[in-house]
């Protein structure tokens, strides 16, 4: 990379700092090219970024960002992990690390907070974003369900009362008539 590279690097990876919510730091020391891009198939597919940064340079676009707690977590070749989403990188990355020993999570922050492993961990225990906002939804509904059933209720009965003395009566003209 020569000096414009670099500061177009640094400017981006500043840029993306300014915009995201979570941010993940992992050494991916000794994984196979088929491996990272698994990985990052996996990541795309969570809405989010991963990207292979030079810790210096990292540090750089960290410099005045809410994430600076995550900079003496850039020792060794390490990447970084982003999403507005910070439970879906965070699901996404551990579940990786199940199932791959070269890939280690250091930690990672969420906004201006700081989290190591176990942290990390607890944060992709949680529920995704849309499944937040379904059980959100589902709540705001249930309430216009039950009032819309409460309402229909007294009409159901209503309806079979009159169904009852319907079939009496027409019970008792069959039987007047035999």
């Amino acid at each position: 990379m020569d000096r414009s590279e670099k500061t177009a690097f640094v400017a981006s990876l500043g840029s993306v700092f300014a915009d995201t919510s979570f941010v993940l730091v992992a050494q991916n020391n000794g994984l196979t090219v088929a491996a990272v891009d698994d990985l990052r198939r996996r990541m795309r597919a969570a809405g989010a970024t991963y990207k292979v940064a030079k810790n210096r340079l990292a540090n750089l676009a960290l410099d005045g960002t809410r994430f600076q707690g995550i900079s003496p977590l850039l020792k060794g070749p390490t990447a970084l992990a982003w999403s507005k989403d910070p439970v879906a990188v965070a699901k996404t990355a551990v579940e990786f690390a199940r199932g791959n020993d070269k890939f280690v999570i250091l930690g990672g922050a969420l906004g201006t907070q700081t989290l190591d492993v176990n942290g990390v961990k607890a944060l992709s225990e949680l529920p995704s974003l849309e499944t937040l906002r379904a059980q959100l939804l589902g709540l705001i509904q249930t309430p216009a369900t039950r009032i819309a059933g409460v309402l229909q209720a007294p009409a159901g009965q209503l309806a079979r009362v009159f169904k009852a003395y319907s079939d009496k009566d027409s019970a008792g003209e069959g039987a007047e008539a035999a």
